[in-house]
């Protein structure tokens, strides 16, 4: 019996564009999307959980790159090891958005879908305004996170 080609690695963008400093997953991610073309898919989503869950199906190595609100200096960002321990309960569940990237991540581990190495990017925010784009700080942040990525990704894809 012979086992298919893996998938890809994956990085997720998640976020809302038109909602300030919640877009900055997405804009991460938007920064990746040439740099790692071929090598790693690169998805932008708007944090519905059952399309983070399919988008992880399969896979063996996953970033995901989300704003949070947990009361640290916007334009902070922390880096996880998901799928070493669950991830931190920090102010909104360290997403902007209903269900929670936490969550997702915590029903795909359930469902044994978590990829085994899962990154989360979370990116501190602090301006969500219809309308507006990312402040300058969170802007700055999805730079360091792209750049940091892209950087980790060239060594493992060597």
């Amino acid at each position: 019996m012979s086992i298919g080609p893996q998938p890809r690695p994956i990085v997720i963008g998640i976020g809302n564009t038109e909602r300030g400093d919640d877009g900055a997953g997405r804009l991460a991610a938007s920064l990746l999307r040439d740099a790692l073309a071929g090598a790693v898919e690169v998805v932008e989503l708007d944090g519905e959980a059952t399309a983070v869950l399919a988008r992880l199906e399969g896979r063996s190595l996953a970033y995901l790159i989300d704003a949070c609100v947990s009361g640290a200096e916007p334009g902070s960002f922390r880096r996880f090891a998901a799928h070493e321990a669950p991830l931190p309960q920090l102010g909104s569940d360290l997403s902007t958005h209903g269900f929670g990237l936490a969550a997702a991540v915590e029903l795909a581990r359930t469902l044994g879908l978590l990829p085994a190495r899962t990154f989360v990017y979370a990116i501190e925010g602090a301006r969500f305004d219809v309308g507006s784009g990312p402040s300058a700080a969170v802007a700055e942040a999805a730079r360091q996170v792209a750049a940091e990525i892209r950087a980790e990704l060239k060594q493992i894809l060597a």
